[in-house]
């Protein structure tokens, strides 16, 4: 019972021979290919520590990654875990990996895989082109020796892209995490045999990684050392795009005499450095360590390689891992250790941030970690139990069942008393979760493959996945019925893509060995081209219409131009360390930009010369922001939570946290404060205001059902029986208001429709609907606005809008260049022309009549200054700070200059010299005065009360507001002493739109007497607003009606 084929190859009969043909799908119960640990990196706590195994981890810090197929990507791995059964300590030193020390040990009654996280996985012995799977990691061992594998084995395809002589080897072993590759291949490295060696040398008892093979062929050689002080280690890397990269390898002895020479020519004492090292707990050390990295062969720039090492690493008179330079030579990573025990980290740190410390306990596990600049954490162990308490004294305790690579977290029990439950299968995959509130979600696995075949959330909803033979996703079904597919080619390229909505795109290649694609075809037919560089990066994009955008890159990779039509381009510059430092248009407008030590953004100066600049903390937090003089501050805790945001004004918001990292307190610039409550399961349940209190109710599938208002009823949503929002319904004004949704079968709404009952007779006020529908390509093409004809969208490629009809009459027409931007509108008799500036902003809008014709000019900075007209022009000067300081309005007639004049926060002011008496800022952020108006406010910030300054012969104005518990406009007056002149109220429905206004105008009349006197026609003005989303659609009085007609998506008429 090994976790292997059911009937393997070679296996003995009780009667007859030997198994020839096995059913490589079908696997044994009992598992194979099982680690001695869990994963270092799957779960970690705070800098990070994976307190499952009480290890120190840092996994995958990767030092250079270059773009292309089977890149050379160099990273490390670090554990402070130690296996029982380690490879020798690779060339990083003790407690790291790279991706190349993957070593195969091979035993008489068991194969132990090295990984690069410093583990072992125990795989029983193999059989020359047998297989087997670990459940518990996911991966495949397989071992050469047969040209092809049977067709029932789920490795068959991915077997045939491997190297003839490699499948036929019996001494090849072979690994992969994925039925699409890439393979690992675990050889041995050739060497130049002793004139004392027996030939033909033996095999060694171990196998190293030697390359990748991928399934278009690529390739990813690791060239080691034939003879020599380094025979055996990796000296060169050819990756999949033909690079070729030198590694620069030191001894121990080398080390130790560079040392000594350093010592003498800088009349020092030399510190203790051994020639040789000692092998430790984490396996024999040869000493041999990785210096430099340099690139040597760019097939693409052949005569521009890099003058310095890609990376450069120092280390400990021990042979420990102590500084990372990057390749500017900037010392990125640093490593401190405990001198009783190598290669156990005590502290790192990253360029201009501060040190993190680690203590550990006599079983060489974490118990605290330090960091100076946030939270400190602290671990106990006990046998089945792992307790984490961080220095705001938040507690979490995870219980464990299971040893090895197969134990696992089933309870976590949360600093909030709250408790989640795990449950997992024997192979240690989870199979359902428990939530906080008692609901829990089951997760389905294939028995054969073990990929997930089926979610059941607690409310019984489904949610089904279907794979191919290759295990990759095929098709989702989801709770609601609608399904999304995907199609694969024989090499498991996609092929194709199709929605939720039914809509597909294609994927076209031009060679069975090309990776990327060449053209996307969607749903409209309209196809798109690309093409690629040898490094897999996008070198130019054409559209649908022909029209092209060009990539430009650097030797690193990075994206230095982008071409497009009409002339326009950007240009980026980086630093010697990948920061972009410089973005440039085709105007020569240069933005540039400044960094720290840790790489943190700290300015951003704009082409006009202005500054943005930013100060951080040790942990990266922004602190500061700065423009024109004008600062905005924010103060963090330990846990790295905003806890006060300051204004320019000097004015605070404070922030309070629960121990989930929830906000629960919000205090305003202007005092208010807001508190907010959480559900077991994390949902805002509850909001508290002043005198209101908000309550949200949610169903089994966490949907929201109903609010409540300091008891009252407010919003109420419904859904139909496939989860689609059908109603939301509220109370406004007594009148009861909702929104109802129809969608079609693919899940597109074709109706949203706005209803109005009165209060006591449910009488059906008003109603207002707009239909959408859809073309056979699945675009929306048509809407219908309530009493007008349907509104058609004619549109060619991919979309883009080319007219509109109103019913059957042709509406509007539009011509575009060849950025697909509007340069011509066709309406009726009128005709619109825009034109763009080089840098793509609006230039001119000219239409047949010369009265409405309008030119834009901008700054340097890319700010509005200048709109002029056939009779005005209005300039526009700016602030430091970007704010609108000035308009002057210009015409034959008049020349008009209106200043706008605000507080450090942008709230507006009068002009200090004309009015010194008012106020110079608002620290609250609410006006409470300005040069014609006296601002009153309520507990909530709501403006209730507007008096104006002016005196009138029968008293001044005043206006004032009532709001409902969303704070929405309700009432308004208008009034003089002892008169109303105006009344208003209005309706919403749930969404905050308004829905109706209802006005009462006063009227003069006079008594008996010949005194005239006020009073409010009884007879409002009634006036219904319909909508379509976001967009208003109709307004209707009792005399008129107005229907605004929008571009599709569009919310500008």
């Amino acid at each position: 019972m090994s976790g292997k084929p059911a009937a393997r190859q070679g296996d003995m009969t009780q009667y007859g021979g030997p198994v020839v043909q096995g059913s490589a799908g079908v696997m044994i119960g009992a598992p194979t290919g099982v680690a001695c640990s869990v994963c270092p990196g799957g779960m970690t706590s705070g800098n990070p520590v994976n307190p499952l195994l009480g290890a120190k981890v840092q996994p995958g810090e990767t030092d250079f990654s270059l773009p292309g197929p089977l890149p050379f990507v160099l990273s490390r791995t670090y554990s402070s875990y130690r296996t029982k059964t380690p490879a020798p300590a690779g060339l990083f030193g003790p407690g790291w990996k790279a991706p190349f020390d993957i070593r195969l040990q091979i035993r008489d009654k068991e194969l132990i895989l090295n990984d690069n996280g410093g583990r072992s996985i125990h795989f029983d012995p193999l059989f020359p082109g047998e297989t087997a799977f670990s459940r518990s990691e996911s991966l495949w061992l397989a071992r050469g020796g047969v040209p092809a594998l049977h067709e029932s084995n789920p490795l068959y395809l991915l077997w045939q892209s491997l190297p003839e002589d490699i499948r036929a080897s019996p001494h090849v072993y072979l690994a992969t995490g994925s039925l699409q590759g890439p393979w690992w291949i675990l050889g041995w490295a050739e060497r130049v045999p002793a004139p004392d060696d027996a030939l033909p040398a033996p095999l060694p008892p171990y196998r190293t990684l030697t390359g990748l093979v991928d399934n278009f062929g690529h390739t990813l050689a690791y060239h080691r050392d034939a003879d020599g002080e380094f025979a055996g280690e990796i000296s060169a890397v050819t990756d999949g795009a033909g690079r070729r990269f030198r590694l620069v390898l030191t001894t121990q002895a080398q080390r130790a005499e560079q040392h000594r020479q350093q010592a003498v020519s800088e009349a020092t004492s030399p510190l203790p450095f051994p020639d040789t090292l000692p092998a430790t707990t984490y396996g024999a050390d040869s000493g041999r360590r990785l210096a430099e990295v340099w690139l040597t062969h760019d097939p693409e720039y052949p005569d521009n390689l890099p003058a310095a090492p890609l990376a450069r690493y120092e280390y400990s008179p021990r042979g420990e891992l102590a500084v990372v330079y990057d390749r500017s030579g900037t010392a990125a990573r640093g490593f401190t250790y405990d001198p009783p025990h190598p290669g156990r980290m005590v502290a790192h740190r990253y360029a201009g941030r501060p040190e993190t410390g680690y203590r550990y306990d006599a079983a060489g596990r974490v118990v605290e970690q330090r960091n100076p600049a946030g939270l400190r954490y602290t671990y106990t162990y006990d046998r089945n139990t792992v307790t984490i308490t961080d220095s705001l004294n938040r507690r979490e305790v995870l219980h464990t069942e299971g040893e090895g690579g197969l134990k696992r977290v089933v309870t976590l029990e949360r600093a909030d008393g709250s408790v989640l439950h795990s449950d997992h299968d024997p192979a240690g995959r989870l199979i359902a979760q428990t939530d906080a509130a008692g609901r829990k979600t089951e997760y389905r696995l294939s028995p054969g493959s073990g990929l997930l075949k089926e979610i059941i959330a607690p409310d019984g909803r489904k949610t089904e996945f279907y794979y191919n033979s290759r295990r990759q996703l095929t098709g989702t079904v989801y709770p609601d019925g609608l399904q999304s597919r995907r199609e694969y080619d024989a090499r498991g390229r996609l092929t194709a893509d199709t929605l939720r909505d039914g809509s597909t795109t294609r994927y076209f290649y031009d060679s069975p060995y090309s990776e990327y694609p060449v053209a996307t075809e969607d749903a409209t037919g309209s196809r798109k081209q690309m093409t690629w560089s040898r490094y897999g990066q996008l070198l130019t994009f054409t559209d649908c219409s022909g029209y092209e955008t060009r990539y430009e890159y650097d030797r690193f990779g990075q994206l230095t131009a982008v071409h497009q039509e009409e002339g326009i381009s950007l240009y980026q510059v980086y630093d010697s360390r990948g920061r972009l430092v410089s973005r440039k248009d085709a105007q020569g407008r240069e933005t540039r930009y400044e960094y720290s030590m840790a790489g943190d953004l700290t300015a951003v100066i704009s082409p006009d010369g202005s500054r943005r600049d930013t100060t951080v903390d040790a942990r990266g937090n922004i602190l500061s922001a700065t423009q024109g003089g004008l600062t905005r501050r924010m103060e963090y805790d330990a846990a790295g939570r905003v806890t006060q945001l300051t204004s320019e004004n000097g004015s605070h918001t404070a922030f309070t946290y629960d121990v989930l990292d929830r906000l629960t307190q919000e205090t305003g610039f202007d005092g208010r404060t807001q508190r907010y409550r959480y559900s077991a399961t994390g949902q805002v349940v509850c909001h508290e205001e002043a005198d209101l209190t908000t309550l949200w109710h949610y169903d089994e599938s966490d949907r929201l059902t109903r609010c409540t208002v300091n008891g009252e009823p407010a919003e109420q949503w419904r859904y139909n029986e496939r989860g689609w929002l059908e109603e939301i319904s509220h109370l406004s004004d007594g009148h009861r208001v909702a929104i109802h949704y129809r969608r079609d079968r693919r899940g597109r709404l074709i109706s949203e429709r706005q209803t109005v009952h009165a209060p006591e007779t449910n009488e059906l006020l008003w109603q207002h609907e707009t239909r959408h529908d859809y073309s056979d390509k699945g675009l929306a093409n048509r809407v219908t606005p309530d009493a007008l004809p349907a509104v058609e969208w004619l549109t060619w490629g991919s979309g883009y809008l080319a007219g509109m009809k109103l019913g059957d009459t042709p509406f509007i027409d539009f011509t575009r260049d060849r950025l697909h931007r509007e340069t011509r509108r066709c309406f009726g008799d009128y005709e619109l022309t825009t034109a763009y500036t080089p840098g793509g902003q609006l230039q001119s809008h000219h239409l047949n009549i010369l009265q409405l014709n309008r030119d834009y000019t901008w700054n340097i900075g890319g700010q509005l200054v200048r709109i002029s007209g056939q009779h005005e022009q209005r300039d526009y000067q700016y602030s430091e700070t970007g704010r609108l300081l000035s308009t002057r309005i210009t015409s034959p007639h008049s020349d008009l200059e209106q200043w706008t004049f605000t507080d450090p926060a942008g709230n507006r002011t009068a002009a200090r010299d004309k009015y010194p008496v008012l106020p110079e800022s608002f620290p609250d952020n609410r006006i409470s005065q300005d040069v014609d108006n006296v601002y009153h406010y309520d507990e909530h910030g709501r403006l209730t009360e507007k008096d104006e300054r002016r005196i009138r012969p029968q008293g001044s104005l005043s206006h004032h507001y009532g709001y409902d518990n969303r704070h929405r406009l309700t009432h308004y007056r208008q009034m003089q002493p002892g008169s109303v002149l105006t009344e208003s109220r209005y309706l919403y429905d749930p969404l905050g739109r308004r829905i109706s206004k209802r006005v009462w105008k006063s009227q003069e009349e006079r008594d008996l007497n010949g005194d005239g006197y006020l009073w409010l026609n009884p007879t409002p003005a009634v006036t219904w607003y319909g909508w379509d989303g976001d967009r208003l659609t109709t307004t209707q009085t009792d005399k008129t009606r107005i229907q605004t007609v929008y571009r599709r998506g569009a919310l500008r008429p």
